[in-house]
């Protein structure tokens, strides 16, 4: 694989970088170590630096050797997750209960060896913005930065952001337009009764069979209430209510996500679980008291590739891997990602970079990961190439003529 030979050369230095980082692991916009890295390894390539969008966020601007009137950003997340760590190896993390567990400091380590390459080279016209982004996992960076105004600051004309992917071998890329992640959104349903003693449950009115029925009712949302070729799911994750064996509680509280790839089917959930919730609550209350409130908060939209950024960015990784190593074709995942607020704003691309089997490194989310260091240069890599011929000089040269 054409792995570019100065990114090779400092292959042991990406790899130092990205162990310190899992070492030391930092939670939503709590990532005020990694950041501080981050800009230094950033200050010391000779590229300007602001700290502090959003919190913790960092960006790094470079304008290559030939002016141009274009700019495009290129995105990390930094964060990590409160997993508690399962490995045994030497840079396992040292913070008790967090953990690099979805491979945020490889990615973090990528783009900093394409930094410090486009810096020594600056092979390219117009401008690169290096975003690094915290809190990525449930808490919106990507939002806040944009609503901290990173976007006026840093004018693009196209975003891009890349993601390392267990399922994928090492040495492929994975790429398409449209669909690459689903709408993430979270929702809790409070049902209140009448308790009692669960000997005589006629006295009482028991939430925990209306919440029964609610957990079998939301299902049909999926496979009832959703054209069978479109996306959707409907998870309850968490049941509290109860806390003895004779008792009926008054209150029961579930709480779950849903996932969509279609604006129309992001805005039918909302009503679906509320007409739900509702259906249960008055076949159980009858004529006595048993309600419901819903809350529903939309987290991530869906994360959808504009086609020709698309195109560029699959031909960089072909650059590197070669076409036939380039998946064009893929089923999007029911994961969540928020890129997709960058993708709103501004047309861009997402692609997945092979992480190797689940055997090797463990699945995202998992205890077990580990990013797997052999693709730091291939990563870095990547990202030269796409920016060279997002912005190529050659484009300049000749509407200048």
């Amino acid at each position: 694989m054409p792995i570019i030979n100065r990114i090779a050369d400092f292959h042991a230095e990406m790899t130092e970088w990205r162990h310190r980082l899992h070492a030391n692991p930092e939670t939503a916009f709590e990532e005020h170590k990694t950041s501080e890295f981050v800009a230094e390894r950033l200050t010391s390539f000779g590229i300007s630096v602001e700290r502090g969008i959003a919190g913790t966020g960092v960006v790094g601007t470079l304008r290559g050797s030939v002016p141009g009137p274009c700019a495009i950003a290129l995105r990390a997340d930094m964060d990590a997750l409160p997993i508690a760590e399962q490995n045994g190896f030497a840079h396992a993390s040292q913070h008790q209960g967090r953990m690099h567990a979805c491979g945020h400091d490889g990615h973090t380590a990528m783009l900093l060896g394409a930094a410090k390459h486009l810096a020594e080279t600056r092979n390219f016209a117009g401008t690169i913005h290096f975003i690094f982004q915290p809190a990525e996992e449930n808490e919106g960076g990507a939002r806040a930065m944009i609503e901290d105004g990173v976007l006026e600051r840093y004018p693009v004309e196209a975003v891009f952001g890349m993601h390392n992917w267990p399922e994928l071998p090492v040495g492929r890329f994975a790429i398409q337009p449209g669909a690459m992640m689903a709408a993430f959104d979270i929702f809790e349903v409070t049902i209140k009764g009448r308790g009692g003693h669960a000997a005589m449950p006629h006295l009482a009115v028991d939430p925990i069979v209306a919440a029964a029925q609610v957990v079998n009712g939301l299902q049909t949302i999926a496979s009832r209430n959703t054209h069978p070729l479109e996306s959707a799911v409907v998870s309850i994750t968490q049941i509290h209510g109860g806390d003895t064996w004779n008792v009926i509680p008054e209150t029961v509280v579930l709480r779950g996500t849903t996932r969509s790839f279609s604006p129309e089917i992001r805005d039918h959930m909302e009503p679906a679980i509320r007409r739900i919730a509702d259906g249960a609550c008055r076949s159980c209350g009858a004529e006595m008291e048993l309600c419901y409130e819903l809350c529903y908060e939309r987290r991530y939209p869906p994360t959808l590739n504009a086609v020709e950024e698309t195109e560029i960015a699959a031909a960089a990784a072909a650059a590197i891997v070669g076409e036939g190593n380039v998946q064009r074709m893929l089923l999007p995942s029911m994961g969540a990602e928020d890129f997709a607020f960058f993708l709103e704003k501004k047309p861009g691309a997402y692609i997945w970079i092979g992480n190797g089997t689940a055997e090797t490194g463990g699945m995202l989310h998992s205890p077990h990961y580990d990013f797997n260091d052999a693709i730091l240069p291939l990563g870095a890599s990547y990202w030269v190439r796409l920016a060279e011929t997002a912005l190529a000089k050659e484009s300049v040269s000749a509407s200048l003529r």
